[in-house]
């Protein structure tokens, strides 16, 4: 600052006060500041303007996967919201490990971020400690509890299930099987359409079930061959936790010949870009990711401002999209 003081012919707290408060400042002296600025490449020290205001207008972010569309596009909505307010994003992976996850709040918080998003509702019990006795805004997303940390914006991910084997057992399916990723929310989601279905028609039914981790179509294809050779399932509709393991199911059934939905039905979960376009096109449930991730970001705006929020669980709801594949 003192550099650029000396180029534009002002004192360092004239600098400082232009890049504070630029309304503290004649145009003209602005004019010269700016330039100056340019000029040396000069940026400006974030750490201690946050020490002076105690506002670091940085956001951070935990998501399970960054490569997973799911939640890069729900970030995609939260962060346009954020910069729109100043704020810029810290992001870090935890994959589905709670111990990773703590340790990363740990650091995070360490950054003394404005707020944070966290992505579900279940965290280890030290997580919940630090989080809590750190006062940081928090806003939890992708799932909703009566009991957040602070705030929560998601869906019911039971509900989906329990809708998912409603919609199975009104088009006339009597048979089914499921294919889920190993992390709590699929396992809810799977939990609820066998409930569902099995209360409807009383049969059992087969599953396969992977690892924690990014779903793939292979995986997706794997599990309709194990499906067929291992359980015996001949014919029924499959309920997935993805639409990645959908679409394997969908190009696996090709492969063996088998009539879609008339031997084998699918139904995914996400309604990612390629879900209408695969063939037959994919029936799927719905969540709208770009909505769910500026309501996160206008809960914490809200939460910055000390505006009382309507309710601390914000539910945006879901929807099953019926397509060719069931």
């Amino acid at each position: 600052m003192a550099s650029v003081g000396r180029m534009a012919g002002v004192s360092q707290v004239t600098v400082s006060r232009a890049l504070s408060d630029p309304s503290k400042v004649s145009p003209e002296t602005l004019r010269r500041i700016h330039e100056a600025i340019e000029a040396t490449g000069f940026v400006p020290n974030a750490l201690a303007g946050a020490l002076a205001s105690r506002r670091s207008r940085l956001i951070t972010a935990l998501v399970p996967s960054i490569t997973n569309i799911v939640y890069s596009s729900l970030l995609h909505g939260f962060s346009d919201i954020m910069r729109e307010h100043g704020y810029q994003i810290m992001l870090s992976e935890t994959g589905f490990d709670p111990e990773r996850e703590q340790e990363m709040i740990e650091t995070h918080l360490a950054r003394r971020p404005d707020g944070m998003l966290l992505t579900g509702i279940h965290h280890s019990a030290a997580a919940r400690r630090m989080l809590i006795g750190s006062g940081t805004p928090v806003v939890e997303v992708w799932d909703i509890t009566e009991t957040p940390i602070d705030c929560c914006v998601g869906f019911s991910h039971a509900a989906t299930g329990a809708e998912a084997a409603e919609f199975a057992i009104r088009a006339g399916y009597r048979r089914a099987a499921t294919v889920t990723a190993g992390d709590q929310r699929a396992q809810r989601r799977r939990d609820a359409f066998v409930e569902g279905f099995r209360a409807a028609t009383g049969e059992e039914l087969p599953a396969i079930d992977f690892p924690p981790g990014t779903a793939t179509l292979g995986q997706g294809r794997d599990s309709l061959r194990r499906l067929i050779e291992e359980k015996g399932f001949e014919a029924g509709v499959i309920f997935c936790s993805s639409d990645q393991y959908a679409h394997g199911i969908l190009t696996e059934a090709m492969a063996r010949n088998l009539r879609v939905p008339d031997q084998i039905a699918v139904i995914g979960f996400g309604d990612q870009s390629f879900a209408e376009h695969t063939f037959p096109s994919l029936t799927t449930v719905r969540i709208d990711r770009d909505a769910l991730g500026k309501a996160a970001a206008k809960a914490l705006l809200d939460r910055f401002e000390n505006r009382p929020l309507k309710t601390s669980t914000i539910n945006v709801g879901f929807e099953i999209i019926k397509r060719a594949s069931a």
